[in-house]
């Protein structure tokens, strides 16, 4: 039997090996889910304890299930620790990379499956978050975000503690624990990629699961259902001249804000009207230099390099990025 994909309209067929346009029909057609639930929090703020509570929580509900589309998941539990990755990684910029590359290829291989995928790792780069957020919206998957709210100072403890015990492989070294924090970039439950978010703190006892299992595999029958968006899914063949489109268009978008600004010196916040575009750009109140809206320019870029959009999309895309950027 052939289906239409649901995210490309290519006409595929579950009986092969699956491509990426097959297996969204395969999984849709089949009422198959595998709920994304990314777990992210300062180091050694118990990460790993919330995301076991989450497991077994997970699997408690599936064993009880007598629904069939329930009953068939699996959870699937990702960190560091199941990749077999050092804390020595967070010593250098490419050895942390290629850690977070690993846990990337692991967490989507895991959501091509019936499960439910725990990415407990360190997840403290929002551009990370929303590569997997990407991730999970292709496969029109429901994901959320936990955030473990616990304060610095007791992380700080908990850490030199885990450095005293030689028995346990769980602290970081003072001066990577220290860059980790500065660094961090919190949930902003606000945002797309981080929405829903559940902030747990330290005091709670456990997350609060069942609203974490409403938000990702839903209740009374039905499942949840994610409508792929022009962002977020892989189109079949890139488009002639794609990334010259990508980086041009980028540009041209930071010229008209950088022109605007210097046409309303003194001015807070204000609204920029694009051509061909009905959303106009929302600034901030302060006003932003070349150097921040390039960096927000090179990550929009970075993160679409591959995701072959339509490039009369591209403008409109990148507005709604700048948009989301400046609300932080």
């Amino acid at each position: 039997m052939i289906f239409p994909c649901f995210a490309c309209d290519a006409e595929v067929s579950p009986a092969k090996a699956p491509s990426i346009s097959e297996t969204c029909s395969y999984y849709l057609i089949n009422g198959i889910i595998m709920p994304l639930v990314l777990v992210s929090g300062y180091p050694s703020s118990g990460k790993t304890y919330r995301s076991n509570q989450l497991r077994d929580f997970f699997n408690e509900k599936i064993t009880a299930s007598k629904d069939p589309r329930v009953s068939r998941l699996k959870v699937h539990h990702i960190n560091d620790q199941t990749l077999g990755v050092s804390r020595d990684v967070y010593h250098t910029a490419r050895a942390e990379k290629d850690a977070r590359a690993e846990e990337y290829s692991a967490v989507k291989r895991a959501l091509s499956r019936d499960g439910i995928v725990i990415a407990d790792g360190m997840n403290y780069i929002k551009g990370f978050r929303y590569q997997l957020y990407c991730e999970a919206k292709a496969l029109q998957t429901p994901n959320c975000v936990v955030h473990v709210g616990t304060p610095i100072k007791k992380c700080r403890e908990i850490n030199a503690r885990l450095l005293t015990d030689k028995e346990i492989d769980g602290g970081y070294v003072e001066e990577d624990f220290e860059n980790l924090i500065f660094r961090y970039e919190e949930p902003n439950g606000m945002s797309r990629w981080d929405s829903p978010l559940f902030t747990v703190l330290d005091e709670d006892e456990t997350p609060p699961f069942e609203k974490i299992w409403e938000a990702i595999v839903g209740s009374d029958g039905k499942a949840k259902v994610v409508r792929p968006n022009q962002a977020t899914v892989l189109k079949p063949a890139t488009e002639q001249n794609y990334l010259y489109e990508l980086d041009k268009t980028t540009s041209d978008v930071l010229s008209q804000i950088l022109a605007w600004q210097k046409d309303h010196v003194g001015e807070e916040g204000g609204e920029i009207a694009i051509p061909d575009i009905e959303k106009p750009i929302e600034l901030p109140a302060s006003p932003m230099t070349l150097p921040q809206l390039q960096r927000i320019r090179r990550q929009f870029i970075t993160l679409n390099r591959q995701h072959s959009l339509s490039k009369s999309r591209i403008k409109d895309l990148f507005v709604d990025y700048l948009n989301d950027q400046f609300l932080q």
